[in-house]
């Protein structure tokens, strides 16, 4: 069975909370107790092998991650079916609240968006499983450990994915800057819905758009006319959070 690397003290510590089937967990000689007797602690009490060894071979782990000096090696990241992601909508009396990814490259925006989509209370984010950023240790790090808690699913066609959740009543709201609607002016967020970021360089896709049933824009004032991806999907999923608050 493959494995994969988990890095940082967040990362690591979220895994172990969520119950996450860790195998090993590799700490940099002379690292500070206080970063890492936490997650010492709770792996001992979870029966987790803790190997002490020189941060080099933590590095040589995950090139270029910061990994704090801590280092945890899991079971494959367990992805979500589409199906899972409604289904945790409804045991929780929830209208579906979905990300979807139009291609998202960079690890270190899919991990932000994971990060944010927890603390809006995203039931889950779904990628495609081509041209897009996967669960990786720079995910998981840049998530702050969140992807333990927020369902990714993987799928081969996004347009057969977002034609599947427009017939069970989902709408589907794409981002876009050439549209004329203002995202403070939509008014489908509060019902079943789910927000297409495009990819940083080129948006969404024309096939995706097209499929989409409102396309919004964030307003914009300055001289730049576009916010980093990652950015712009956390207004957006805030606007939904401040929508469905607002309804109690």
């Amino acid at each position: 069975m493959e494995e994969e690397y988990i890095a940082g003290k967040h990362s690591v510590t979220e895994a172990l909370r969520a119950g996450r089937s860790i195998n090993k967990i590799w700490i940099a000689d002379g690292s500070q107790k206080n970063l890492v007797q936490s997650v010492v602690t709770e792996a001992r009490e979870k029966g987790i092998v803790i190997q002490y060894v020189d941060k080099r071979k933590l590095d040589s782990f995950v090139p270029g991650v910061q990994h704090q000096g801590i280092i945890a090696q899991a079971a494959p990241y367990a992805y979500a079916e589409v199906e899972d992601i409604l289904a945790a909508a409804e045991a929780k009396g929830e209208a579906p609240f979905i990300v979807l990814l139009d291609e998202i490259e960079d690890p270190h925006n899919l991990g932000s968006i994971l990060r944010t989509a927890d603390c809006t209370g995203v039931h889950g984010v779904v990628i495609p499983k081509r041209r897009s950023a996967s669960i990786t240790a720079t995910v998981s790090k840049t998530s702050a450990g969140a992807v333990e808690y927020v369902p990714v699913a993987r799928v081969t066609n996004l347009g057969q994915t977002i034609d599947r959740l427009k017939e069970q009543g989902v709408w589907v709201v794409g981002t876009d800057l050439n549209t004329d609607s203002n995202l403070y002016q939509a008014d489908v967020f509060t019902g079943p819905v789910a927000i297409v970021i495009g990819n940083e360089g080129k948006g969404m896709g024309r096939l995706i758009r097209e499929k989409c049933d409102v396309l919004v824009k964030l307003p914009m004032q300055g001289q730049i006319n576009s916010l980093n991806a990652s950015v712009a999907a956390g207004v957006i999923m805030y606007e939904v959070l401040r929508r469905r608050q607002s309804l109690g």
